[in-house]
């Protein structure tokens, strides 16, 4: 019996370890992200000339008005192409680009990725460009976006992250998606800034020192979560990313269960193959070199993802209160109350993120499908087994009015 509850007790101070921490994480963020972060001063007034990259992968739903959409910045139009990276498109869709004033490169691999894309790309185009911009096939761009990137060089950082806000809201799952990104946005992107870290790059709407990025992105090989890998060689060389909340691009939510759990698989994945292959670098950057930046960011790697976080917190505090009414003398040594404060640190955490827009009706409907996605992402767990090996489509364009 001493052996059973000692086994037990150890796993309740885990778990409080490991969600008490995630919990506090979290929290401190979100606060932070109530707040603007400091605006560097500006070096210079140039205009650099931006290479506008769009992979796509049978994306002929929606490729060619995010092309006629790109082409509509008011940024002067003689500074930046707008390039499709074409990968499996119809010879209809293909007739359409190649009437656009841009440039259009078709790919083939035998193994798809967008690492694969954006390289054979930027060998295609050459080097005549200062600022390498990534877009999605589905993405929109405001039409000050390349003028606000600009502006952000100006300030002397080579790499930036725009605010990429959801394009629709019309299923539930869409609006649980919307406010995920959202919440990540604040906590990771905005609450860093505003404590002097990086910001988390999200994969597309972000911009790079044209040279840099393809130089670094020859090195990079990511079947899935190309965006991770990038992320982890910039901190550990403790180049600075900067984060614009006032730069909006506008990107598809996913509709369905089935490919929400698809895409969530995809991004635990590569979650967990970072996590191992960091880990060890991430505590010598630290306590080696000071690295605190690229630490945080291979924490998290292992950090619970939100809507685990929110549901297993929910889950162990109602258990825990469960166990104190019914059976006082139960094994636990824990006290509820740490639990309370963990329960508490979340909520507030996640309340702090979402923005007012989404404190609707809608919202409020949405949530009753909160336990399904935990469960689709609970159970994704467990099916992470060559997901990173192979490349995982999300369809787009299938939004419904």
């Amino acid at each position: 019996m001493d052996v059973v509850r000692i086994i037990i007790n150890v796993l309740e101070y885990l778990l409080l370890g490991y969600f008490g921490f995630a919990s506090i994480y979290v929290f401190v963020f979100s606060v932070a992200g109530l707040f603007k972060a400091k605006n560097r001063k500006m070096l210079s007034a140039k205009q650099r000339k931006f290479a506008v990259l769009i992979p796509g992968y049978k994306e002929d739903n929606v490729i060619v008005d995010v092309a006629q959409n790109a082409l509509q910045q008011t940024y002067p139009s003689h500074l930046y192409d707008v390039v499709v990276i074409a990968d499996s498109f119809q010879q209809q869709t293909l007739d359409k680009l190649r009437v656009l004033p841009i440039k259009l490169v078709e790919v083939s691999f035998e193994k798809s990725t967008k690492s694969k894309a954006l390289n054979r790309a930027m060998l295609h185009i050459g080097d005549q460009y200062h600022v390498a911009l990534i877009l999605d096939a589905d993405n929109i761009m405001e039409k000050d976006f390349i003028v606000k990137i600009n502006e952000a060089f100006n300030q002397g950082y080579k790499v930036v992250q725009g605010h990429r806000v959801a394009k629709n809201t019309n299923t539930s799952f869409a609006i649980l998606d919307a406010i995920s990104e959202e919440i990540n946005n604040h906590i990771f992107r905005k609450g860093h800034r505003v404590l002097g870290l990086s910001s988390a790059l999200i994969g597309s709407g972000m911009a790079f020192d044209y040279y840099f990025f393809k130089h670094t992105m020859a090195n990079v090989n990511a079947v899935g979560g190309f965006d991770k890998e990038l992320e982890l060689k910039l901190l550990k060389n403790r180049i600075k990313i900067e984060y614009l909340d006032e730069a909006l691009v506008l990107d598809e939510k996913v509709q369905k269960s089935e490919v929400f759990a698809n895409q969530r698989k995809r991004w635990l994945s590569a979650q967990f193959i970072y996590f191992g292959r960091y880990f060890v670098p991430g505590l010598r950057e630290l306590f080696a070199k000071g690295n605190v930046d690229f630490f945080d960011k291979v924490y998290q790697m292992i950090s619970p993802p939100r809507v685990l976080l929110l549901g297993l917190v929910v889950l162990i505090t109602g258990l825990y209160t469960l166990l104190n009414l019914l059976m006082p003398d139960n094994l636990l040594v824990v006290p509820s109350v740490l639990w309370y404060v963990v329960f508490g640190c979340t909520v507030a955490a996640f309340a702090f993120a979402v923005p007012k827009k989404f404190y609707s009706k809608s919202t409020l409907r949405a949530a009753l499908t909160l336990p399904k996605a935990f469960l689709l992402m609970f159970f994704s767990l467990f099916k992470l087994k060559g997901a990173n090996k192979k490349f995982i489509h999300t369809q787009h364009g299938t939004v419904n009015s």
